[in-house]
């Protein structure tokens, strides 16, 4: 009889948990959308402030979301293939008094045109500066937003102080024509005035979306989808990611690096001047006037980080951004004020779903962050005006640092690449 050697028993392999299914993108930006305008239905009902879900909000931020949402498409696209582009502002400067420019000369089509080109210009000194001379991008970033503050200014004082005798603002501009989907328009517009409790409010939101828009407005949420299928589904967009992620690698592989850092920053260029043009042809003001941008190209810039680089998170950032901004300048303190009271039932929704996930800290964090909101909402009957001013910029703070533990930026962000120095 022949011992069994322990050796050659059979070894039993435990079985692999299964992989954990991955909730699509889309699927978790229709989830995140779904419960913030969800808490805005609810607290309009609550507060009695139906300028939170009215058409004129909706419509009001749907334009100013744009000039942000430009701003940080443009950030995206530098940053992907490595650059860290910090004149966004300056950019954006630039193409308002392009666009400005060329708008009153050619009409609002030559406006955009002038704005990119100015933007673009901007983007290539950026390029310039980092790509080939290797100078810091956060010193050429700041040096190019003041360089844009300095020569708008003179030559606003040169060109238009004639024409509107005032060297800080242009004449006013011819706009593009506003559209309106109907008759769906009229019919929401019915539903919202009849006030009915929630469909009321959800007709407000949606008609403030498909009335008053202009081309504008589509060709820049158009260049969303466009930049998503450039980067990710193209060939190129491939090669200039790489040089974003280890741009050595991308070099050995016979990618010419700076020619694709040079691309993504004129483009980023282009795409924050097209935001100032944004800026200039808003049928609220259609014109060019100093300082309008109003550190918007930062804000722009803070919308890309909190959609962790990527367009669809980008764009849900602009749109919160731009909503604070449009009800601000819309329905001033009371209405932010009533955003106490929302941001307070959002802090209870992402406690709940902490606990659900089993993160205490996260969850009392939560809690505690919704308790102070609604004790601020309590205690005081509305925000002061300077609060209500600058609620986009404190909103943007708040963002990030929520957002900042899900960050992950290009690997080779902002470093400096000299061809042929990799080891």
């Amino acid at each position: 009889m022949t011992a069994l050697n322990p050796a050659d028993a059979p070894v039993t392999v435990p079985d692999a948990p299964p992989p954990r299914r991955r909730v699509p993108g889309w699927a978790r930006a229709a989830l995140v959308t779904a419960v913030g305008v969800g808490v805005l239905v609810v607290t309009s009902e609550l507060t009695g402030q139906h300028e939170l879900t009215s058409s004129g909000t909706a419509q009001s931020a749907l334009r100013l979301l744009l000039p942000i949402m430009l701003a940080g498409l443009g950030g995206l696209w530098a940053e992907r293939a490595g650059v860290i582009n910090l004149g966004l502002e300056g950019m954006m400067i630039m193409g308002t008094w392009g666009g400005a420019f060329a708008g009153l000369a050619w009409g609002p089509w030559a406006a955009i045109v002038g704005g990119v080109v100015f933007g673009a210009l901007g983007g290539l000194l950026h390029a310039l500066a980092t790509v080939t001379f290797g100078v810091n991008h956060i010193v050429s970033g700041v040096a190019i937003t003041l360089l844009g503050a300095g020569l708008t200014k003179y030559l606003s004082t040169l060109i238009f102080e004639p024409l509107s005798r005032n060297p800080r603002q242009s004449p006013q501009l011819p706009g593009f024509d506003t559209y309106s989907v109907q008759p769906l328009g009229n019919w929401l517009g019915v539903l919202e005035d009849g006030r009915v409790p929630v469909l009321s409010d959800l007709a407000g939101l949606v008609r403030g979306l498909v009335t008053g828009f202009t081309p504008l407005v589509l060709l820049g949420l158009a260049l969303v989808p466009v930049s998503y299928w450039l980067l990710w589904h193209t060939r190129f967009g491939l090669r200039l990611r790489s040089c974003g992620e280890n741009p050595f690698a991308a070099e050995s592989l016979g990618v010419s690096v700076y020619t694709h850092k040079y691309i993504a920053v004129v483009v980023s260029g282009a795409l924050a001047g097209l935001g100032g043009v944004a800026l200039v042809l808003n049928p609220g003001q259609l014109g060019y006037l100093e300082n309008q941008t109003g550190g918007r190209g930062y804000i722009g810039l803070a919308a890309m980080i909190f959609g962790n680089w990527r367009p669809g998170g980008l764009l849900a950032g602009s749109a919160l951004f731009g909503y604070v901004d449009g009800l601000q300048l819309r329905a001033g303190g009371e209405a932010v004020h009533a955003l106490l009271y929302g941001g307070s039932l959002l802090a209870v929704a992402v406690a709940l779903w902490w606990v659900a996930r089993r993160r205490w800290w996260a969850a009392v964090a939560a809690a505690v962050a919704g308790a102070l909101a609604y004790a601020v909402y309590y205690v005081a009957d509305t925000v002061p005006r300077e609060f209500a001013t600058y609620a986009p910029q404190l909103v943007t703070l708040v963002v990030l640092a929520v957002a900042a533990q899900r960050l992950r930026p290009p690997a080779a962000d902002g470093l400096e690449y000299r061809r042929g120095s990799g080891d």
